[in-house]
């Protein structure tokens, strides 16, 4: 049986959490841990060592370089500038030149894995690894609005008194602030939100709660880690167990929804290469300028990427 094996690219407080994440749902059998803070890391594999002895099942927690990834089937980079910003735009400087710095030297060492990006901007720096990456766009995924979606899906099953896990509502479009729930296509088991005891939400203010649920997190606690974690978590399961859930990613277009060249989030099908398929939406006229503004916004991101 082959291992299966991911890297986590920075361990402050999401890549750190992740691992641990990781250690706790036991899909995989070796968590490697990248660091410029040696120590960091190196208190971080040993602390998850004692996590993962209790597990059935034998998992390793290593140290490595970034450059020491031929064998990695998913690299998750997390990694930040470190400074503190007004917002995940602001973080684009800094962080599209550590992927400069990063991402081309994995390549030369025989990267032949799957990326998954959760440094924001999201869709901007996914975008900029599948360009320096070479790789084909399947095997480059942002975590994008999969816990958007998720928080949007919790604050309607509070309303609404229903397992968010029945409601099948979803954010499309850029990790930022021009998000937006498809509410056309939002249902709980085929009927549509709209149909049942939910006229009296207001859908608008739910749907800006979801998108800001980061910030009020951010407000009280200073960081995001616990939802991010299982987000990135979840992804992996999907790709390791081959599952063909669909999930919201930020994912490279090409030509779906009339764009190429441009990452954004969108639903997709995931399976053990990465993203299967990108699935198409019957948007209504509004969501159709909600997206292409969203798209605008993140290629004007983009524009700003020395690729």
């Amino acid at each position: 049986m082959k291992l299966r094996k991911v890297m986590v690219i920075g361990v402050g407080n999401v890549g750190s959490t992740t691992a641990y994440t990781l250690v706790n749902r036991g899909f995989c059998e070796e968590i490697a841990l990248v660091d410029l803070n040696k120590d960091l890391a190196y208190g971080h594999a040993q602390d998850l060592l004692d996590a993962a002895a209790y597990r059935q099942n034998m998992i390793k927690v290593s140290l490595r370089e970034s450059t020491d990834c031929a064998d990695i089937d998913i690299a998750i980079i997390t990694v930040t500038s470190g400074l503190a910003q007004k917002s995940r735009a602001e973080e684009l400087a800094g962080t599209s030149k550590i992927m400069a710095s990063i991402v081309p030297n994995m390549m030369k060492s025989g990267f032949k894995g799957i990326f998954l990006i959760a440094t924001n901007p999201c869709d901007a720096i996914t975008y900029q690894v599948w360009k320096l990456s070479g790789l084909p766009r399947h095997r480059v995924i942002g975590t994008g609005v999969w816990l958007d979606t998720v928080r949007l899906r919790r604050l309607l099953g509070e309303q609404m008194d229903i397992g968010p896990q029945s409601i099948d509502a979803f954010i499309v479009g850029e990790h930022g602030d021009s998000q937006f729930p498809v509410w056309s296509h939002s249902s709980v088991y085929g009927i549509n939100l709209n149909d049942l005891e939910s006229k009296k939400i207001d859908f608008n203010d739910i749907g800006l709660k979801a998108k800001n649920k980061g910030f009020e997190i951010v407000k009280y606690k200073h960081c995001t880690e616990y939802g991010i974690a299982s987000t990135i978590t979840e992804i992996c399961q999907h790709i390791f167990t081959n599952s063909h859930r669909a999930l919201a990613l930020s994912c490279v277009l090409d030509g779906e929804y009339g764009y190429k060249n441009v990452a954004i989030g969108v639903p997709a099908i995931l399976d053990q290469h990465g993203i299967k398929k990108v699935i198409e939406l019957d948007f209504s006229d509004n969501e159709k300028e909600l997206f292409t503004n969203s798209i605008n916004i993140v290629k004007g991101y983009i524009e700003h990427i020395n690729i």
